[in-house]
């Protein structure tokens, strides 16, 4: 696999080898000697699956919270999408900053997002289909956002806010500055 480094830390940029004949390709999309070694020395228990029907759908910033943070390795099998991952660690020299990579089933590269910081996509086609493997279980009680819109943390789009297809929890998450300081940069 290939890894590739951000200014942001501790974010990583994973494209597994794909080995490719007449009749597609084969590609080991994940194991954990090498993830372990090469991006980050945490496991996963849980594996989810969105599909995103219309272009433009924005789905974040999403975060959850200690005790139950997540890390996510996600990829998408179907389609494209922008994804964004937030540094929320304060003390983090790269706080408030974020990384933004398209993503896409061609490729088959895939975004690292340690716990401690935000995440969001936008599709860019129709029909998109994003897995994503997390490093702890989903808890409601610990589930939370931010802005997608903030200005302060400024991330480019490829949608007009109007033509944004948000959930209604979306609409309401807070800014960045008004989020209290759940995570410490080590």
């Amino acid at each position: 696999m290939d890894v590739k480094t951000f200014d942001v830390p501790d974010v990583k940029l994973v494209t597994p080898k794909r080995f490719g004949d007449h009749r597609g390709f084969f590609s080991q999309t994940w194991t954990d000697r090498e993830f372990r070694a090469e991006v980050a020395d945490m496991g996963f228990v849980q594996d989810n699956h969105s599909l995103s029907v219309p272009k433009g759908t924005l789905r974040g910033l999403h975060y959850q919270k200690p005790p139950t943070a997540q890390g996510k390795l996600v990829r998408v099998v179907r389609g494209a999408i922008f994804d964004v991952a937030v540094d929320i660690r304060h003390g983090s020299p790269a706080f408030g900053r974020h990384v933004a990579v398209t993503l896409d089933a061609a490729t088959g590269a895939q975004l690292w997002v340690p716990p401690g910081f935000l995440h969001g996509f936008c599709t860019l086609e129709d029909n998109c289909e994003v897995v994503y493997k997390v490093t702890d279980y989903y808890s409601p009680a610990d589930d939370g956002g931010v802005a997608w819109d903030d200005p302060d943390i400024a991330i480019a789009w490829p949608v007009a806010p109007s033509a944004a297809v948000l959930s209604d929890k979306d609409t309401k998450h807070p800014r960045l500055k008004d989020l209290p300081a759940y995570f410490q940069y080590r």
